[in-house]
This record gives C-alpha cells, structure tokens and sequence, in this order.
C-alpha cells in the first residue's frame, strides 16, 4: 500500500468517525472512582485469584472502576529484571502464566461485575516485546531504521519494538485482539498506554468497531488533550494539574497557577470532558517517588483535592493503607496490606462525598467550579454546584495556622469529612489547621 493509498484510507476512517455520534460517558461512570490495579504486586501470590478476594473490601471503600495494568504474557527477550515490563506485551490475546489463566481472569471480572464494579484493561498498542509472534511472521508491521533494522519507540525502552501504523494490516490485527477481551474477557474498555504515540485516526476507527460490541465502552487515554476526547476517549491524564500540586507542596508553585490550570481546561476542552485526577499511579509511585515523598505532609491535601476538583479522582494499590515506599517495576515486591486505622476511612469517606453529591460527579454530570477570592496566598478555596447542591472546598496548603476570610458565602453547611456542623457569616472566618481541608456540604 503506498502512501496516497494510506493517506485516503486514513481520511475515510476519520470521515466515518465523525459520522458517529459524539461519545458519552457510560451512565454507570457518571459518579465513579477508578482505582488501578498492579496484580504481581498487590499479594504474595501475585495471581488473579488472590486478588479477586479483595474485591469485597474495595466494594465497600467504594470503589467503582478497576484498572488492571497489563495481564499478558511479558516478553523475555532483551527483558529488564527479573520478572520483566508488564508493557512489554508478548503476545495480546492470552494472560500472564504468573497470573493465572484465562479462567482466571474471567472469573475475577464476572466477581467484579455481580458486586457492581467495572473492568478496564491496560492496552499496550505502541509496542510489543521483542519475541512477539509478530517480530517473525509480519517484521512489516514494525518501524525500521534506514538499514531495515527495527527499533524501539524510545532509545531507553530497550525491551520493546516500535509498531508500525502506517501499516494498515498492523492495524486491523490490533483492533481484533482488543475486541479479544471484550467478547472474551467481558471487559468494560481500556486504557490505552501512550496514547499520543498511536495516530488519532486508529483510535477513532478502533473505538467505533468496539462499541458496535458493547457501546458503553469506557476508554482512558494515557495523554492530555482536547482531542483525544474528539477520538473518542471518555476521560485524559489531569497531568498538569497533577504537577502542579507536586509544586504547591514543594513550594516551587502556586494556588494561582493550578487554578488557572483547571480554567484552561473548562474552556478548552469539550464540554463533558473528564480529567483523571490523581496522587499516585504506577509510574509515579515507581519512578517520581511516593506522593509522601513529593507532598510530604499535605498528600492528603492533594488527595482531597483530587476528589473534589472537576474530573474523576484515581487511586493506586496500596494508597489506602498509606503505601509509603516505591513499588519495584521489574521484579517482584509485594505491597503489605497492614490493617490500618487511617487511610482507609480517609479514602473511604472521600469517595462516599464524591459519590454523594452531584455537584462532585464528572463531565457534564457534575457541577460547576468557581474560585472563591482570598487573599492569603496559600488558601484555596473553591466552590462547585448543581440543581441546588454546593460543596465549598476550603483547603490550607502549607505548614502554617490560617485565619481565612470567606465572603458571599455565608450558609449553614456540614463538613463532609467530619459531620460537623459549621455556619459561615458574611465575611465570616475560618480557622485552618496545617494542610487541612474542609469540604463543606450544604
């Protein structure tokens, strides 16, 4: 196929997209949490098994949407460590041995399913491992150097090679092994990792072909950015928001500078848009650090914020109970499920406020989100509201006692994260311990 014949294909794949109507958000992730989940190491076991026994203690946190990192076989040629990359994908439609079987794997999304949880998969769709099948029946389908040779995406991901997507068999072979675990796996969409590597047109082609299977697919995209949501994705990265707060804490930014962040956002993006909001991911927790090491004592902070900021909020394995140390990528490194008396509750109630009130839900479903004025620096305060629920978020981010001003708010309200009760006059003041955060419901 030569490239005239590419480019006209192309163009009437993105033609036939823009016929479609234009993606909703599923009804059922109207009011979510999405809670990702590292399989080798969140128990000792590291299989599908062990993990589907804390279901139940994630239903009741509230969880709501799963996202399993990788589950396939990982490539063993030109591996890193010990166990290898989970997205060095070594053949697409069959599970980790490690894990389990794909028995397994069903069986651990139908108990997500009868206790009201969703499964999203981890879809590797830049890359595969070295000794995919692919590499010797159809070396086409990779990106080749001016000698033939292939390579990686990146000069450092030395584990994986480089997909070609001009190729447009490539293409087809990659959308029927996504649409594998749908009518297989019975999944409920996918992430997609490094989705700004992967051209727009095969995501929209792609997304069309998947939801004439199960139309409430619910798609993540591993990027930021209005167009993504025009591809057909339901919810981006809250990444620049994400690196803001890191900056607050460290005190190389400002509450100035994240708001402004969330403003660009409302107006540049489609309305209904959804910002995934977070702390702490897999790659955070690896490589950037622990959000106590980037937040220190105001991770917290951040994690309500997150909750209550427009977007839908993420947690990580292991985040509630306090996981304070980076996770190994490469190689086994087992989480240690302490039972703890501080985390859990905290997460717990922040999701029971998220999923309570609709001023707090995502995309169009949930509210609006005005600034409130003050004038101390490191106070913010903001308000989002919807057919008559308001939610007034007031959040001392630094190590300092605060007395804070709140005018043209003044009402009768009850904090969210303690059942007090709690009357703001006109003008009226509030007293802020170091790093704490009020969310005051009326």
């Amino acid at each position: 196929m030569n490239r005239l014949q590419i480019f006209i294909f192309s163009l009437l794949l993105v033609l036939q997209s823009n016929l479609q109507a234009q993606t909703q958000m599923p009804d059922w992730a109207k009011s979510a949490v999405i809670y990702e989940v590292n399989i080798r190491q969140y128990t000792p076991e590291g299989t599908f098994n062990a993990f589907t026994a804390h279901l139940p203690r994630l239903k009741e946190m509230g969880v709501d949407i799963l996202w399993l990192m990788p589950v396939q076989p990982i490539g063993e040629l030109n591996r890193k460590g010990s166990l290898g990359s989970y997205y060095s994908i070594q053949n697409y439609t069959a599970t980790n041995p490690e894990f389990g079987t794909m028995k397994d794997f069903k069986k651990m999304v139908d108990e997500a399913h009868k206790l009201g949880m969703y499964v999203i998969l981890d879809w590797v769709g830049n890359h595969t491992s070295w000794d995919h099948a692919w590499i010797t029946d159809h070396p086409e389908y990779y990106t080749t150097d001016k000698n033939g040779k292939i390579i990686p995406p990146v000069a450092d991901w030395t584990d994986v090679a480089d997909l070609n997507y001009d190729n447009m068999n490539m293409r087809k072979a990659m959308i029927h092994d996504m649409a594998y675990w749908i009518k297989e796996g019975n999944i409920d969409g996918f992430r997609c990792d490094v989705a700004m590597m992967v051209p727009d047109a095969f995501w929209q082609y792609a997304f069309n072909e998947m939801r004439e299977i199960k139309p409430e697919l619910f798609m993540l995209a591993e990027a930021e950015g209005p167009g993504f949501i025009k591809d057909g994705f339901n919810m981006v990265y809250g990444w620049d928001r994400h690196h803001a707060m890191n900056k607050i804490a460290q005190k190389k930014g400002t509450i100035d500078h994240l708001d402004s962040l969330i403003m660009k956002d409302i107006a540049g993006y489609p309305a209904g848009s959804v910002w995934m909001n977070f702390t702490s991911n897999h790659d955070e927790n690896s490589w950037n650090g622990t959000e106590f090491e980037r937040m220190g004592d105001g991770a917290r902070a951040f994690a309500t914020l997150s909750a209550t900021l427009p977007g839908m909020l993420l947690m990580y394995s292991g985040q509630e109970v306090g996981l304070d140390r980076r996770l190994k990528f490469f190689d086994k490194d087992s989480i240690s499920w302490v039972d703890d008396k501080q985390f859990t509750p905290f997460y717990s109630k922040l999701i029971e406020i998220k999923t309570a009130n609709p001023a707090l839900w995502n995309g169009s479903e949930g509210g609006s989100y005005r600034r409130v004025a003050c004038e101390d620096k490191d106070t913010y305060v903001f308000v989002r509201e919807k057919e008559g629920n308001k939610v007034m978020v007031i959040a001392n981010l630094s190590e300092d006692l605060k007395q804070v001003y709140i005018s043209n708010e003044a009402g009768k309200y009850v904090n969210g994260l303690t059942g007090k009760k709690q009357k703001i006059k006109a003008n009226g003041k509030v007293s802020l311990m170091p790093w704490e955060v009020k969310v005051l419901v009326m």
